[in-house]
């Protein structure tokens, strides 16, 4: 047995903290709570990113949900991607019952059920805050990736990004960029050609295709305005706690590639946005992904390098962003290595490659003199995993096992009735569920097609001089005020900020994201 006094001494050297560092849990050596052991989640360093992994049903989401909690408890607010659907529970108060008790006398904390501010946001037609971006906003880089074209086909889109930015033409939704597409390669290939270089119709009925596919998967969903504001996201409530936003995205497990470039997406939008912070004593937001091997499922390696360059950079920014998966093997190691905060529940060993994974995980924290990592990480009980962190330093805090608090907040969904409570009583849900069809690319190319057109009906003969031109209508399209407004999504030249140079896409002048 290893010695109690050493063990108490290491956990409360380890995990003594300046500024506020909420409790999640007491330490456990040789599977019995140790008194005083108390385990603490310094907010100084949730910048730093983590991890929660552990197998099917031992209680990663409900991790997920506590530490949720306390940061909202500490004016964090937070972005849950809800993959599974079970997390919109947090948004209602929990029921007390004895088990709960137990545990919470365990921790020598009293358990209150308390309901936390929430937001519902959607990339669908699902009931909650409806989420978008214009294409332009997306850029030609992440596009690119969501249609998997090729370079050269790539470079096209590129073109015409430019071609649009330069004429000003507004790409809103895929409707603009289809016309586009069929105006570039027909009446208006020769026009591009002269200022942009050769176009391939190979390549534009190529691209055609693949955005014909996109929108067969609900894309046109996504794509349009009006555009969400990345700052809606960092929202106090009116009790001085930080904003729950949940998105529900249910309806993107089979379709990974897409999750992820959106992800990226937003992240690039919250780099771009958010000013430098430096150390700060506490996030200004915090993101968790349940199920992320979504996310790395069938990402590219260049994909892959941007979503590591994007986890360096935007710990800068205040940004925090937390993985959730049952296998840690799942996040590639270069992002891995990035996270500071593990907290492991347990795992399974049923195969020899499931042996292989315990102890491939076992080597990835620190070596400890009070525990054999490898055959504690098959004995963790509900509830209860290996946690360690960051201090202010930068150092890795000792193993520990911990019996983690439970969320006070319901385990379990909403209603249909409470979910239509909050939408109701939401003012983003008033501000974002409004569909807009600017003018744009669509319609101004349109207009000139229907112009060209009419002119060459009313050409004069040789030798008859013309009636005087009254200003054409391409002309009095790009004059209307409401066209010159949504210049601010298409401006002449739109800025993509330092992530056009990481290749990362656009950043508009509007702060927006899917």
């Amino acid at each position: 047995m290893a010695d109690a006094s050493q063990f108490l001494q290491a956990i409360k050297d380890g995990y003594t903290f300046k500024g506020d560092a909420p409790k999640i849990g007491v330490a456990m050596l040789d599977g019995e709570v140790v008194q005083g052991a108390d385990i603490f989640l310094p907010l100084r360093t949730m910048n730093r990113h983590g991890l929660i992994a552990g197998a099917t049903g031992t209680g990663k989401t409900k991790t997920l949900q506590v530490i949720s909690e306390m940061l909202s408890d500490n004016s964090v607010p937070v972005l849950l991607m809800d993959i599974k659907g079970d997390l919109s529970g947090i948004a209602a108060a929990g029921t007390e019952n004895d088990k709960l008790k137990e545990r919470y006398q365990k921790l020598g904390l009293e358990y209150k059920p308390s309901a936390y501010p929430a937001e519902l946001l959607t990339l669908s037609n699902e009931k909650g805050v409806r989420l978008r971006a214009t294409v332009s906003e997306f850029g030609p880089v992440l596009l690119s990736k969501i249609l998997d074209l090729n370079d050269t086909q790539g470079g096209l889109v590129a073109m015409i990004f430019k071609y649009c930015d330069d004429n000003k033409l507004p790409l809103l939704d895929l409707k603009d960029f289809i016309k586009v597409l069929q105006y570039v390669s027909d009446e208006g290939k020769a026009e591009l050609e002269k200022a942009y270089g050769k176009v391939s119709t190979t390549s534009t009925g190529t691209i055609l295709r693949k955005v014909v596919e996109l929108q067969q998967q609900g894309a046109d969903t996504f794509f349009g305005e009006i555009s969400f504001d990345v700052n809606d996201l960092m929202h106090i409530s009116d009790d001085g706690r930080g904003m729950i936003s949940i998105l529900r995205v249910t309806d993107l497990q089979d379709r990974p590639k897409l999750f992820s470039t959106f992800m990226l997406q937003m992240l690039a939008e919250l780099y771009a946005s958010c000013p430098e912070e430096g150390d700060i004593d506490k996030p200004k937001l915090v993101i968790f992904i349940d199920e992320a091997h979504l996310i790395f499922q069938e990402a590219s390696d260049a994909l892959l390098q941007q979503i590591e360059t994007i986890i360096k950079l935007i710990r800068s920014k205040g940004v925090g962003i937390f993985f959730c998966t049952q296998n840690p093997m799942d996040v590639p190691a270069s992002i891995l290595g990035q996270l500071g905060l593990k907290v492991q529940h347990a795992l399974r060993a049923f195969t020899a490659a499931d042996r292989k994974v315990i102890k491939q995980t076992a080597e990835n924290y620190p070596e400890t003199k009070f525990y054999k990592t490898d055959e504690l990480l098959t004995q963790l009980g509900i509830g209860e995993a290996l946690v360690t962190m960051l201090n202010e330093k930068g150092i890795p805090t000792p193993l520990a096992q911990v019996m983690l608090c439970a969320p006070r907040s319901r385990m379990d969904v909403l209603t249909s009735g409470e979910i239509d409570n909050i939408v109701n009583q939401s003012k983003l849900v008033k501000k974002y569920n409004q569909t807009i069809d600017s003018q744009s690319a669509y319609e101004i190319l349109t207009a000139k097609l229907d112009e060209a057109e009419e002119k060459s009906k009313t050409t004069p003969a040789p030798g008859k001089k013309a009636a005087p031109q009254e200003k054409s209508m391409i002309e009095e399209v790009l004059d209307n005020p409401i066209t010159k407004q949504v210049g601010r999504t298409a401006a002449s030249i739109i800025t993509r900020s330092l992530l056009g140079a990481l290749g990362l896409g656009g950043k508009s002048s509007k702060k927006s994201w899917f």
